[in-house]
């Protein structure tokens, strides 16, 4: 069973609801990527979403695109990056209880799987640690291929449904999703937000009624009031932009000094989680 799948059932089982912070890969640098993701799992946060930088980001506020830009500009590229979080895995697979670890979930266009070819990409991926991917741009009716790739190497393969997604459309999407389902929460591009969607409970109600998948739900989460808001009605919440805020504004003021940003990151993602 895919350590997502794991994950998910155990949760089911006490109750808990799953908090995924987002972190842009190599912002500020892949060292400190590695220090954030011990910071979330020190955190007890459940799973993390990792962000490929990509110069042309789809779905992706200005907090998200800086931090790509700012990576890129470093010279981040795939093959560094997993290298690192093999790197981290492995560290960490040692450190955890069976099956605690927390599953990494690569997020990226599928220009950069395309680059690689898909069997190599995910070969890679699995090889480094990863346990699902998210690839936004890749229509649901484009992804077989993908999908059973990845069902191969035991990775999920992550779908999105948005408030616009033709409801006709979402039997298709869920036939190729695995691990759980991404719900966008709101029509846009990712950003901290102080009001959510008055419809959202009924799309998630909705949405439940259509799947046995868990449902995580993105996009407009910006501090504990979302969190505890939604809670009730998700199997999760995934934090991005207000993530990326607080790296970047505590990089900034420290004038990068790591011990500051992995307190001040700590600090953050510990409010989030204990609305869980």
């Amino acid at each position: 069973m895919n350590r997502i799948d794991e994950l998910f059932q155990r949760l089911r089982q006490t109750g808990q609801k799953a908090l995924m912070p987002f972190l842009t890969a190599g912002d500020p640098n892949l060292d400190l990527t590695e220090t954030l993701l011990d910071c979330f799992s020190q955190q007890d946060c459940h799973l993390c979403e990792l962000g490929f930088p990509y110069s042309d980001p789809i779905a992706d506020g200005p907090t998200i695109q800086a931090s790509f830009t700012r990576a890129l500009a470093a010279g981040i590229r795939a093959d560094q990056i997993f290298e690192h979080v093999q790197h981290w895995t492995r560290r960490t697979a040692t450190a955890s209880s069976a099956g605690q670890q927390m599953p990494l979930v690569a997020m990226l266009s599928y220009a950069i799987v395309f680059r690689k070819g898909i069997k190599q990409f995910v070969q890679q991926a699995a090889d480094a640690g990863f346990s699902g991917l998210i690839v936004p741009d890749l229509p649901s009716e484009e992804c077989r291929e993908l999908f059973e790739t990845c069902r191969t190497h035991e990775l999920s393969l992550i779908q999105l449904i948005t408030p616009t997604t033709d409801r006709r459309r979402v039997p298709e999407i869920l036939a190729h999703a695995s691990g759980f389902i991404y719900y966008v929460s709101v029509a846009g591009v990712t950003g901290t937000r102080t009001d959510l969607p008055h419809d959202l409970v009924d799309n998630l109600a909705w949405l439940r009624n259509q799947t046995s998948l868990p449902i995580c739900v993105g996009f407009g989460i910006s501090g504990p009031a979302q969190v505890k808001a939604i809670a009730p009605h998700a199997d999760g919440l995934i934090v991005g932009s207000a993530i990326m805020k607080c790296v970047e504004q505590s990089w900034s003021a420290s004038a990068g000094n790591p011990q500051r940003l992995a307190s001040d990151v700590s600090a953050f993602v510990k409010t989030l989680r204990a609305e869980l």
